[in-house]
């Protein structure tokens, strides 16, 4: 029965292995592309999903940023008595509320 330490090195010399087989594949994959994009008069742009306009998510800078609503939370209006999950009214709805909300309204004091 093999060592730990055989074990390893047969693991190691088999990872180099398989880089090696890999670049070799990857190197004839990568000109099969070319040739392909050639043939069909592809370009990159043809390829690559194009951007989408306007700004980036989360790229705003005005007060409804992430940062800002984390430091102000709102208090529950709803309670779900079996799991003691909360919903402040905002946002989308949670399932347990279901068509009548009124149910699982917090009394306000």
């Amino acid at each position: 029965m093999p060592t730990y330490k055989q074990l390893l090195a047969e693991k190691e010399a088999l990872e180099a292995k398989l880089n090696e087989v890999r670049a070799n594949e990857v190197a004839g994959v990568i000109e099969q592309i070319r040739q392909l994009m050639a043939d069909y008069d592809l370009t990159v742009e043809d390829i690559a999903p194009k951007r989408r306009r306007g700004r980036p998510a989360g790229s705003g800078t005005g007060t409804g940023t992430a940062a800002a609503r984390k430091t102000s939370s709102l208090p529950p209006k709803y309670l779900d008595p079996k799991t003691g999950k909360t919903w402040s009214g905002r946002g989308r709805a949670p399932a347990w509320l279901g068509k009548r909300p009124e149910r699982f309204l917090i009394e306000q004091a």
